[in-house]
């Protein structure tokens, strides 16, 4: 349901801390759509608001405050249906965050979590400033240069620099909005555009002194952690009287100018903002945009700092577990409607649609699963469920042909009672009778895996009470007793081979499901690692294509040395990325992946162990399926 408004996504608690609101995370949980994150950040009383509520389509929504003091706390959501075509069946999520630099919180660590979380969370990131970009705009983004302090992107910590270099892949596109731009774009007489603006405000100064190391950090930063980056600068949209009244003024109040930038803005955005990824190339839906402000938020509460790596494994384990739930409640509804008993080609047939359908869902949620872990909970989930789907199907089989075959031969039971068989001549009508009710048997449907064995068991229970009849009849001669005798043992004999014979050829295709079973899984995670590897490869070409232009910016620029040190990154990349290429090394993955799904206990295995257990075919009353 689209949300009417922004809600806060994060706040201040009563301890002053950072904490989530369970409320945002509620509409969070809702959205099973990709999620394209555009968060704004900036100093406090800049203008941040109405740039977010144009980009939501709305006049009115961010609180635009119309004093000196700062007026958005924390940081405010939108979730809306993305308004691009090529974006259809997306989500825009919008986040409006505090201002930075209010001087009534008196406190920076606050400024530094709320821009932390705001590069963390967001696929683009909008600066938004005042007046031009110079010098003391720069220092105003002191942030930008504390990122390394703020973010991990390992667990394991390693060379910090190393892991600084791993952030220009997982970091947002940069843009930054100049309000109230009143110089002309022109640089040494040349008009420029307004991302040659912004490259000439980036340019590095060469020296290693103190003086030039501060002005180059923060654009140092700038260019090395962010993987695109452009500019817009707006005019002043109304007077200085107004600016107060901005979201309450009509269109037509407004500098034509500044519309037209703001659409150009708008424009942008919707068409150039990505998807939410997250390490490894994996696309956030608003599912897991939930779990990673959570951890986030709790990692930095705890005292620790953000770490991209732990962020991904806690949102991986919370999605995995959530997808296993999923997919073993998927296969037993399907299950739940088999009308029993049935035959085992049936429960085959319907196993094979329900396992693969279960499974199909587990791969569309789960992602990272370490040694396939919930994968191989979700076939021992499935195996032992449809195992006792399976002996369920027995005891329920072998009830049916006990009640028809008591059924059937109530009427001989009758005449035996009543002495008919005991008369001259007796046999040969019970051994008619008893044909008759063989072939009744035979002729009756539905009766499921147990039919050929619950008859064996029938034939062998008369046995004795056929020797009796046999015996007692004086008008046959020893001779044709001798005969009758041998002419009853050859019949149950014959049942007992159809029995096994029916027995054989259900092992048989419980194996060949059992093989079926496997190579399902096999074909499903295939499908899954190859996705997986691409979307890595993916983000690793997108990084090294980041590295190669900046490389290139740095020596036309002169910076030989600084291009010349980034050729170990750009190599790393290069090597990552024709690793991935290699079907060898995915073929070596897939086979010790197809060992350990093997290694999971089979259907036949559950069975014994059911039996073993006590709880096998003889009493169908106390069988239930597992919901």
């Amino acid at each position: 349901m689209p949300m009417e408004g922004p809600v806060c996504l994060v706040g201040n608690g009563a301890d002053g801390q950072l904490e989530v609101n369970p409320a945002a995370l509620e509409i969070l949980s809702g959205v099973a759509q990709p999620v394209v994150v555009v968060a704004i950040v900036g100093l406090y009383r800049t203008g941040k608001s109405y740039l977010m509520n144009s980009l939501a389509g709305k006049q009115r929504g961010f609180s635009l405050g119309s004093t000196v003091q700062s007026h958005t706390k924390g940081i405010w959501m939108w979730c809306l249906p993305h308004p691009h075509p090529c974006r259809a069946g997306h989500t825009l999520v919008l986040l409006d965050t505090e201002g930075l630099g209010d001087v009534e919180k008196g406190d920076t660590k606050n400024d530094v979590w709320i821009f932390a979380l705001a590069v963390l969370l967001s696929s683009t990131l909008v600066y938004n400033s005042k007046g031009t970009i110079d010098q003391y705009a720069m220092e105003q983004l002191h942030f930008v240069s504390e990122l390394t302090e703020h973010i991990k992107v390992k667990a394991r910590r390693g060379d910090d620099a190393e892991e600084d270099t791993e952030f220009v892949r997982f970091f947002p596109s940069f843009v930054w909005a100049v309000r109230d731009f009143t110089l002309e774009l022109r640089i040494e007489g040349q008009l420029v555009t307004e991302d040659q603006y912004l490259e000439h405000a980036l340019a590095l100064r060469k020296g290693n002194s103190k003086k030039v190391m501060d002005y180059n950090l923060p654009r140092q930063c700038i260019r090395s952690f962010f993987p695109t980056r452009t500019c817009f600068v707006f005019v002043q949209p109304v007077s200085r009287q107004e600016m107060g009244q901005l979201d309450s003024l009509p269109t037509s109040a407004l500098d034509p100018q500044f519309l037209e930038q703001t659409r150009r803005f708008c424009d942008y955005v919707f068409q150039c903002s990505n998807i939410k990824m997250v390490k490894g190339g994996i696309p956030v839906n608003g599912r897991r945009f939930g779990a990673l402000v959570r951890s986030y938020v709790d990692t930095i509460r705890s005292g620790q700092v953000p770490c991209l790596d732990n962020a991904v494994t806690t949102m991986a384990a919370i999605e995995n577990e959530a997808a296993l739930r999923e997919a073993l409640a998927h296969y037993a509804a399907g299950m739940e409607g088999l009308q029993l008993p049935s035959e085992l080609d049936e429960l085959l047939a319907a196993h094979g649609t329900c396992e693969a359908d279960a499974l199909r869902l587990f791969m569309q949620r789960s992602f990272k699963d370490e040694e396939q872990g919930f994968q191989k909970q979700l076939v021992a989930g499935i195996t032992e469920r449809y195992a006792n789907i399976l002996a369920e199907n027995e005891a329920v089989s072998e009830q049916t042909c006990r009640v028809l075959l008591d059924e059937l031969s109530a009427a001989m039971q009758q005449k035996l009672s009543t002495g008919l068989y005991s008369q001259p001549g007796g046999y040969q009508a019970y051994d008619r009778d008893q044909n008759q009710v063989v072939e009744n048997y035979r002729a009756k449907p539905n009766k499921g895996v147990k039919a050929e064995e619950a008859l064996e068991q029938f034939l062998a229970s008369k046995k004795a009470e056929a020797e009796a009849v046999l015996k007692a009849d004086n008008l046959l001669t020893e001779a044709e007793k001798h005969v009758a005798e041998e002419k009853q043992k050859a019949e149950l004999l014959e049942q007992q081979r159809k029995a096994a014979e029916e027995k054989q050829l259900q092992t048989e295709q419980l194996m060949k499901d059992q093989e079926r079973s496997h190579q399902e899984n096999v074909k499903q995670l295939e499908a899954k690692v190859a996705e997986e590897l691409a979307s890595a490869r993916q983000e690793a070409e997108r990084a090294l294509q980041s590295k190669l232009k900046e490389q290139e910016a740095m020596l036309q620029k002169g910076f030989a040395e600084k291009a010349r040190l980034m050729e170990d990154e750009i190599s790393g990349l290069r090597r990552e990325i024709s690793f991935a290429n290699r079907t060898e090394s995915l073929s070596d993955l897939l086979g010790t992946i197809r060992e350990g799904l093997r290694a999971v206990a089979s259907v036949s295995d559950y069975l014994r162990s059911r039996r073993q257990r006590g709880k096998g075919t003889s009493n169908p009353s106390k069988t239930s399926r597992p919901k």
